[in-house]
């Protein structure tokens, strides 16, 4: 058994050229500005190969004949083969047939379980973002909470893979988290039902008396690209000459296909880089540019991203950042700057890989950093402060406005359809509150294009 498993293992390793690939000295300028995060290369000496070879075949054997419980050849080889994946860093991984099967669905923007994007660090599952209008979203869960206990079992010691299995299940059978939240001293228990997740990645309205088209992204699928073109056109047909700027929400917004979000970038830029991403050789450098073309016909465009921000979310907020063709607003994004590449095993599922890393056009690698906001905005809530209702025309012996209407009548400015006489949030047309009336961050991307809009137009 262990001559054959051995020989096995070589023959894998050994039909790989890049797993004995050397790394070139850098002499191109894209070269040199990755030189910070790539690696030494690793000198590879066959005889000790072998000799790690068969100290695996040893452990193997060792597991196989005095583990408490017997595992099967087939268990024991997908454990050492995802722990050794795992090990390299969080986002790579083995996919069985299911999970791999569940990754695609997933992609095409369907999938059940209860609507949490999440990553695992210091052993326990960080929540990345909550899905919006899924389960776990509607049950309060947040971006930035660590799942400790699942229906009171602890997280801690299984792999994400294995986690995020338990947490899918039956369609309409419940499940509760346990949740450590920053800022909050206790655990937080909810109860989440588990639900088939459909996710409509874009969706889109007008805001700011019908002067701001507001598109949001959730997630990058395959849907993403047609979604964004029917929103732009819904939005033109809706706001007509009104339309004065684009706000491109990318808040919580986990990632998804890289394809998708060079999409994204190009339909707001007519030239120029959009993402390079870079491998392990100096040759593995592949860019992607942008086509002719503006989707919104130059108008001003702001980005909301925050902590839930991250992967392709990044390349379209940087992209446009480097460009000066969009003002980035809000906090600074997750900071996951690499690529995975989902390379199937045929009869055993699939291996997610990081193979690259991806960066702006500038050559800013965010990996583990971050996008920097423009213009910083924390997430707020704004409650109206009672002032005094005392003014220059209530002291005695005022001057009189001379622009005032001869007959005494008050000269009372019209109001504004945002706002409402009693002071409560603006209202909808079918009564239901505005969302920008509500999202602190969303309000003060609205009056930023609004004042962008007064600008030119002063300037005309």
């Amino acid at each position: 058994m262990r001559s054959y498993l051995t020989s096995l293992l070589a023959l894998t390793i050994l039909a790989s050229p890049a797993a004995y690939a050397q790394e070139k000295p850098a002499d191109k300028p894209d070269a040199a500005k990755e030189a910070d995060v790539k690696a030494a290369p690793v000198k590879q000496d066959p005889a000790e190969t072998y000799r790690q070879l068969n100290l695996f075949g040893d452990v193997f054997e060792r597991v196989r004949a005095q583990y408490v419980d017997p595992v099967s050849d087939e268990k024991l080889m997908e454990y050492a083969i995802n722990g050794m994946l795992s090990s390299l860093d969080p986002h790579s991984a083995y996919l069985d047939e299911k999970g791999f099967g569940d990754m695609r669905i997933q992609t095409k923007g369907e999938f059940g379980g209860l609507g949490i994007e999440v990553t695992m660090e210091e052993g326990l599952v960080k929540v990345v973002s909550p899905i919006d209008d899924t389960p776990a979203f509607k049950a309060g869960v947040k971006s930035g909470d660590f799942i400790t206990h699942l229906d009171g079992k602890p997280i801690m010691g299984l792999s994400l893979a294995e986690a995020v299995d338990a947490m899918r299940g039956k369609v309409g059978s419940p499940v509760e988290l346990t949740l450590r939240r920053e800022g909050v001293a206790e655990p937080i228990k909810l109860k989440v039902v588990r639900d088939v997740i459909r996710i409509q990645s874009v969706r889109s309205r007008v805001e700011g008396n019908g002067g701001v088209g507001y598109i949001r992204i959730t997630t990058f699928n395959q849907n993403s690209e047609d979604g964004l073109k029917t929103a732009v056109e819904k939005i033109k047909k809706e706001a007509g000459d009104k339309l004065i700027g684009y706000v491109l929400d990318l808040r919580n917004n986990p990632g998804g296909l890289l394809d998708q979000a060079i999409f994204v970038s190009d339909a707001f830029l007519e030239k120029g880089e959009i993402v390079s991403t870079r491998g392990r050789d100096d040759k593995d450098i592949k860019r992607d540019n942008a086509t002719p073309g503006d989707i919104t016909g130059g108008l001003p465009v702001v980005i909301l991203i925050n902590g839930g921000s991250a992967s392709a979310s990044e390349i379209v907020s940087g992209a446009l950042q480097d460009h000066h063709r969009a003002i980035v607003m809000g906090t600074r994004s997750f900071g996951k700057g690499s690529v995975q590449t989902v390379i199937p095993l045929p009869g055993h599922g699939a291996m997610r890989l990081t193979t690259a890393r991806y960066f702006t056009p500038s050559g800013r690698s965010i990996q583990a950093k971050g996008i920097e906001p423009d213009i910083l905005v924390e997430a707020a809530k704004v409650e109206k402060i009672s002032e005094s209702g005392f003014h220059e025309e209530d002291l005695k012996g005022a001057l009189a406005n001379p622009d005032k209407p001869k007959d005494g009548a008050a000269a009372v400015p019209a109001p504004t359809p945002d706002a409402s006489k009693d002071g409560k949030d603006a209202k909808t047309a079918d009564g239901k509150a505005k969302d920008s009336a509500e999202d602190y961050q969303l309000a003060r991307a609205v009056d930023l294009l609004r004042g962008l809009s007064l600008y030119e137009k002063k300037d005309k």
